[in-house]
C-alpha cells in the first residue's frame, strides 16, 4: 500500500501505551494473556460453528464471521503494538505501515459494526417470523450480507485512510498513541483537517448510528413479539436467543459511540488511550466468552467435541 502525498515524514514514533517502566512487564503479561484468550476463542468459535453439524444456521454462520473479524482486529493491533512496542526503545513504524494498520484495523471494526446489526435482524427474524426463517435467511441471503458487510466495512476503511494519509505531515513524527489512530494523526498534520475531521465523523457517525438504529428497531420488534407470548417458559426460550447478541452490541458500539461520535477537540489522548485498550484488546476476548458461556447450544458443541477428543487420545493409549 504505498501512498504519494507532500510529506517529508518517512516513519512515525508511537509514544505507546505508557512510559512507565515499571509498569511494562505487568502489562505485557496483562495483554498477551488477554491476546491468547481472544486468539483461542475467537479460532476456537469458528472451529465449533464450522464442525458441529447442530451449528450450521445462520445464526452461527453470522457468528462465525463475528468470530473471524475478532481475530483479526485484534491482531491488527495487539502483537506488535502492544507487545513488542512496550520493550522497543524506537517504537518506530512506517508511513505505509501506519496506513496498512490504519485500514485493516478501520476496516474490520466497520466489518464488525456492519455484522452486529445483521445479526439482530436475524434474531429478528427468528423470533417474529419462525415459520419463514429458512426461507428469509437462506444460505444464499446470508452470503450476500456477510458479503455487503465486508464490503461496507473495507469500503469506509478506504475513505478514511485516503482521506488521512494523504494530508501532509511535514512536522513531527510522533503519535502520542499506541497505535496508529485518526485524532493523534490529525493532530500531527500540518495540513488544514478540519474538512478531514467533519467528514470522517459524518461517515463513522452514519455507520455506527445506522447499525445501531437497525439493532435497535429489530430488538423493538422482538420486545414487542415476546410480550405476546403468554408462557413464562416462552418468553425465557425467547429472550435466551438473544441474551448474548444484545450484550455484545451493547459493550461494542457504547464504546465506539463513546470513542468516534464526538468533535475532535473534546478528545483527551490518555483517557483515549485506556478506552482503546477496551475495545481493541479486550473486546475482542469477551464475544468468545459471551456466547460461549450464554448460549447451550455452543457449550454442548464444546462438550462433544472435547469428549470426541478424549475419547481419541485414550484409544491411542
Amino acid at each position: 500500500m504505498v501512498w504519494s502525498n507532500h510529506s517529508t515524514v518517512t516513519h512515525f514514533i508511537l509514544l505507546g501505551f505508557t512510559d512507565h517502566s515499571e509498569l511494562q512487564p505487568i502489562l505485557f503479561g496483562v495483554f498477551l494473556l488477554i491476546y491468547v484468550i481472544s486468539a483461542v476463542g475467537n479460532l476456537g468459535m469458528m472451529l465449533l460453528t464450522g464442525l458441529d453439524a447442530q451449528l450450521h444456521t445462520p445464526m452461527y454462520f453470522f457468528l462465525g464471521n463475528l468470530s473471524f473479524v475478532d481475530f483479526c482486529y485484534s491482531s491488527a493491533i495487539t502483537p506488535n503494538m502492544m507487545l513488542v512496542n512496550l520493550f522497543d526503545e524506537k517504537k518506530a513504524i512506517s508511513f505505509n505501515g501506519c496506513a496498512a494498520q490504519f485500514f485493516f484495523f478501520g476496516s474490520f471494526v466497520g466489518i464488525e459494526c456492519f455484522l452486529l446489526a445483521v445479526m439482530a435482524y436475524d434474531r429478528y427474524v427468528a423470533i417474529c417470523y419462525p415459520l419463514l426463517y429458512s426461507v428469509i435467511m437462506s444460505d444464499r441471503i446470508c452470503l450476500l450480507l456477510v458479503v455487503i458487510a465486508f464490503l461496507g466495512g473495507f469500503s469506509n476503511a478506504a475513505v478514511h485512510t485516503g482521506m488521512t494519509f494523504k494530508l501532509s505531515f511535514c512536522g513531527s513524527n510522533l503519535i502520542n498513541h499506541f497505535y496508529c489512530d485518526t485524532p493523534p494523526l490529525l493532530k500531527l498534520s500540518c495540513s488544514d483537517t478540519h474538512t478531514n475531521g467533519i467528514v470522517i465523523m459524518i461517515f463513522s457517525s452514519f455507520i455506527v448510528i445506522g447499525c445501531v438504529l437497525m439493532v435497535l428497531i429489530s430488538y423493538l420488534f422482538i420486545l414487542v413479539t415476546i410480550l405476546r407470548i403468554h408462557s413464562v417458559e416462552g418468553r425465557s426460550k425467547a429472550f435466551s436467543t438473544c441474551a448474548s447478541h444484545l450484550m455484545a452490541v451493547t459493550i461494542f458500539f457504547g464504546t465506539i459511540l463513546f470513542m468516534y461520535s464526538r468533535p475532535t477537540s473534546s478528545y483527551s489522548m490518555q483517557q483515549d488511550k485506556v478506552v482503546s485498550v477496551f475495545y481493541t484488546v479486550v473486546i475482542p476476548m469477551l464475544n468468545p466468552l459471551i456466547y460461549s458461556l450464554k448460549n447451550k447450544n455452543v457449550k454442548d458443541a464444546l462438550k462433544k467435541l472435547l469428549w470426541r477428543h478424549i475419547f481419541f487420545f485414550s484409544d491411542l493409549g
